[in-house]
């Protein structure tokens, strides 16, 4: 390790200049570019009124099918809207906006045996309606046609605030 290092350096008076290119000594390049290698297509023996025909049945099985149908408790399912519009029409008593606008409703779900879940918040806990608003919300709920039972579970995670209301609670609120 304690060898020195040495930097040698070389005093150099001229440098001999590269050869330029010459056309002469280019390599024949060729210029088209192979064919390239394929498999043949199943549709190169086909005329063209037969391409014609293959074409107008493409849709036709997608067309025969019927829609899927939702889920009476999925989402866009009757329940599952019946409840939402039932929501829609319970409004503060506070605020002139339906507790689904104004974003106090976190959730809504329809067992397979049709009893309704809500899960929902309100705008303080120290709210005036803490104690009424949720039995309130499941009598309605429960009234929907439908619906066999209707619980509403009140939580506080994550805390309600202005932005979860929908743009027209806002607009009515004058907060647009």
């Amino acid at each position: 390790m304690n060898e020195e290092r040495k930097i040698l350096v070389e005093e150099v008076k001229s440098v001999e200049k590269p050869k330029l290119a010459k056309v002469e000594d280019a390599v024949d390049i060729p210029t088209e570019k192979p064919a390239p290698v394929m498999a043949p297509s199943p549709y190169e023996a086909e005329t063209d009124a037969a391409k014609l025909n293959r074409k107008k049945d493409y849709l036709e099985g997608f067309l025969a099918q019927k829609p899927a149908e939702t889920p009476a408790g999925e989402a866009g399912g009757d329940v599952y809207e019946a409840v939402i519009d039932t929501l829609k029409s319970i409004f503060d008593p506070e605020i002139p906006v339906n507790i689904y606008d104004l974003g106090l409703i976190y959730g809504v779900e329809i067992t397979p045996d049709n009893h309704a879940i809500v899960t929902m918040t309100l705008t303080t806990p120290h709210c005036p309606v803490a104690e009424s608003m949720p039995g309130e919300i499941e009598l309605q709920v429960g009234s929907v046609p439908g619906v066999g039972h209707a619980e509403v579970n009140l939580v506080w995670d994550p805390p309600w605030d202005p932005q979860k209301m929908s743009d027209e609670a806002k607009l009515e609120l004058g907060m647009l």
